[in-house]
């Protein structure tokens, strides 16, 4: 079993949409389809420089980095991807059936880059497919910075309800999204038809794992997790843990920011993204 739409009128629809969220590509880009173990995934590059590889959360795409590209293609190459099992133009020919098929599979994807160390940049579900490649297969990472990553045990029930809550506010108008959160309205605004016509795709991943101490103790690339002071997890323990566990690691907890810190916070995230990806990491043990 693979991930595929439902019919052709609810694909034909998604890739119609996704064309026109393209177009806004802030950047000249080009599109890579990278073949791996478990089929052909799509890959949107800009830019030139050292390299970031951009995974997006859950049914995101790699249109849902289109807001950041303009300032990280300025200083990188950059590449953001479509997660294959999930809506995109990335075509699954295999199922991902374990935590090992997933870490598989983005090292495919890394190799057919042909870097020798790219940064990997992740939120949400993109984060945690970062930190289980660190734990499993590190060679080509150079850093990870995981901004909400899932993988730390959220309550079902919980994610649920916060899901509802913020899809309710994709339909807000803009004067009222103002209001009720974070950012710029426009980022929910431009996304929104892409996510729900993707509600139609049916999704093919692995179970998300929980993170074991021994994995997190494994990780030895230098390693940032950026965390909302509301997320859906306690931003703080998650912190302690992590700080006492992962060897090269810094933490940090963004005030007043919930699971949706990516849209809430865009100039600090771009600037996170850029200082993390453009250091050497002093400060972190060898």
């Amino acid at each position: 079993m693979v991930g595929k739409f439902v019919d052709q009128k609810a694909q034909e629809r998604y890739f119609a949409t996704y064309e026109a969220i393209r177009r806004k590509w802030p950047v000249p880009s080009e599109e890579l389809d990278v073949e791996t173990r478990f089929g052909s995934t799509r890959v949107r590059r800009s830019g030139t420089g050292s390299p970031i590889v951009l995974l997006p959360g859950a049914m995101g795409t790699s249109l849902s980095w289109y807001f950041y590209a303009a300032e990280l293609a300025a200083r990188h190459t950059v590449y953001a991807v479509d997660t294959i099992g999930e809506p995109g133009h990335s075509v699954q020919t295999r199922p991902l059936e374990s935590t090992d098929d997933e870490a598989d599979w983005l090292a495919d994807v890394l190799a057919g880059l042909g870097h020798e160390k790219v940064h990997l940049v992740g939120i949400s579900r993109g984060a945690y497919m970062a930190l289980n490649l660190a734990t499993r297969r590190p060679t080509g990472v150079a850093g990870v910075l995981a901004f909400e990553p899932g993988g730390f045990g959220i309550a079902f029930l919980r994610f649920v309800i916060w899901s509802i809550g913020e899809l309710f506010r994709w339909w807000l108008p803009a004067a009222i999204l103002r209001r009720v959160s974070a950012g710029d309205p426009a980022v929910r605004h431009t996304m929104r038809p892409l996510v729900f016509r993707g509600l139609k795709y049916k999704i093919q991943m692995a179970p998300q794992h929980v993170f074991t101490d021994e994995e997190l103790r494994s990780i030895d690339v230098p390693t940032y997790f950026v965390l909302g002071e509301r997320s859906l997890i306690n931003a703080r323990e998650l912190a302690s843990r992590v700080e006492s566990l992962v060897p090269r690691v810094r933490t940090e907890i963004v005030p007043g920011a919930t699971h949706a810190l990516n849209l809430e916070e865009l100039e600090l995230t771009t600037a996170q993204i850029l200082a993390f990806a453009g250091e050497d990491h002093a400060g972190l043990p060898d």
